[in-house]
């Protein structure tokens, strides 16, 4: 194998290779990190890369390995970190010249239970400044390239995991989403992200955007992200919000099929705009659920109309947490973050606890739609990659800080805790991937992952790989 066949193996084949010793942990993390070596230059997807550390991780678990000890499910198997979530081996600057050489003294819990596997953190990977957009570049670490195209979005702010997944960096990368950030580097980079259930995976420490942000796998197949979000999810006292419930037994039961479900599908949501080579792809992808046995049907949303002006209100609202590093730092942060921070400053309390209302209104009448669907199918996102220092397409209505116009079928899912996966659906005429978004019921994640698995199995995309 060489060593972009071993940065392509899902992590379910290469975890299953070390066990039985077809390959070592120290082969598979030596050809993986040469990959980088070779590759990332193109692409920029590490904030912090942590070769050494990796290969001496490596040879320890080779050595348990020898020796007969027992092994995790994830034993010698590479993962990466987002630059949001913290890490107490590596800094967590968050893509930020604000925070850079921040060094925590704990891990996430979702760093403890993917070591605790056996999984070794590779390295963080890159973030816009603190996450706050869907474009991937940052003052701290400049562009991060899309695989399938130089110089384009790989998504945000999940960017650098999801062109690591694209870029065969390894099979498993853990994002965050609080308004489309693990969905949108799928449907840019052509991989597969998952937004669980909220409190499906232990979020801590819990951040300021009122319990949007969820964290999830990207990952080249719905196996791997089965199986890596087996090992994050579950309980945990840190985070009171995390569910009581353990995770569901997601990859064995992946093959259960979907015959039977109802699944609506919007190809607008009734108020967004979507190009037409992105609403022809996903259009024909929801059609072909039919083939699986289950009934699709367009629908239209009456609790969707009121979501943009709810997003707008609340995404500069929450940023506006950062206003007090504007003295010192407003130079070197990203213009388009300190207008939306300028924006949100001027939200008043009592304005703000009654449109938080108005949301909650929002979110029970999209749960009681809910009640009558098992799945709904839409865009993942309103536009293919498009140049990454630039935070609109061109061809798209301008606006300081709003990208948000171009992602509209995302946010609503942070906003109701429904899970909600990105799935490779095709290809533009320019060769720039596209994503199917499936949305679940309220803690139905084996749902969706099941749906998407089914459907995986009649359009698959894992074997397509950009020519770096």
């Amino acid at each position: 194998m060489t060593n972009a066949d071993i940065g392509f193996t899902p992590a379910t084949k290469l975890a299953e290779m070390i066990r039985r010793k077809t390959i070592s942990p120290t082969e598979a993390m030596r050809a993986i990190l040469e990959r980088i070596a070779a590759v990332d230059p193109k692409v920029n997807a590490f904030a912090h890369l942590a070769a050494d550390r990796a290969m001496e991780q490596a040879r320890a678990a080779e050595a348990k390995l020898l020796t007969g000890q027992k092994i995790g499910r994830l034993h010698g198997v590479p993962v990466t970190i987002k630059d949001l979530a913290i890490t107490k081996d590596m800094p967590t600057q968050f893509g930020s010249h604000t925070m850079a050489g921040n060094q925590p003294t704990e891990d996430a819990p979702i760093v403890t239970r993917l070591q605790d596997e056996g999984a070794i953190v590779i390295g963080k990977t890159t973030t816009p400044e603190f996450g706050w957009k869907g474009v991937s570049n940052s003052p701290l670490t400049g562009i991060t390239h899309n695989p399938w195209k130089y110089g384009y979005n790989a998504g945000a702010s999940s960017a650098g995991a999801g062109a690591a997944a694209a870029a065969g960096f390894g099979p498993l990368h853990q994002g965050s989403d609080g308004a489309g950030s693990i969905r949108m580097p799928a449907h840019f980079c052509g991989v597969f992200g998952l937004k669980p259930s909220y409190g499906r995976v232990p979020n801590y420490p819990a951040g300021g955007g009122d319990y949007t942000s969820h964290y999830g796998p990207l990952t080249r197949t719905v196996a791997d992200s089965a199986l890596m979000l087996e090992v994050m999810a579950g309980p945990s006292p840190l985070d009171h919000t995390s569910l009581e419930a353990g995770p569901a037994p997601y990859l064995a039961r992946l093959g259960e099929g979907i015959k039977g479900k109802r699944i609506a599908f919007s190809p607008d949501l009734g108020h967004a705009r979507v190009d037409p080579e992105i609403a022809a792809l996903v259009r024909k992808a929801a059609g072909r659920f039919a083939e699986l046995g289950a009934t699709v049907e367009e629908v239209k949303l009456p609790w969707a109309a009121e979501g943009p002006e709810l997003i707008r209100y609340f995404w500069s609202a929450h940023t506006a947490r950062l206003a007090a590093k504007l003295p010192q730092w407003e130079a070197k942060m990203d213009p388009g973050l300190v207008a939306c921070i300028k924006d949100g400053a001027r939200v008043d309390i009592v304005d703000y606890v009654l449109t938080r209302e108005r949301k909650m209104a929002y979110i029970a009448n999209m749960h009681r739609w809910f009640e009558d669907w098992d799945f709904l199918l839409t865009p993942a996102v309103s536009v293919a990659a498009f140049p990454a220092e630039k935070l609109m397409p061109d061809h798209w209505p301008q606006h300081p800080w709003d990208w948000v116009s171009w992602a509209e079928f995302s946010y609503p899912f942070n906003f109701s805790w429904n899970p909600a996966a990105s799935t490779p659906c095709g290809f533009t005429p320019d060769g720039l991937p596209v994503g199917l978004q499936i949305v679940g019921k309220r803690f139905d994640d084996l749902g969706v992952l099941q749906a998407a698995a089914a459907y995986e199995a009649i359009a698959p995309w894992a074997d397509k790989r950009p020519t770096l």
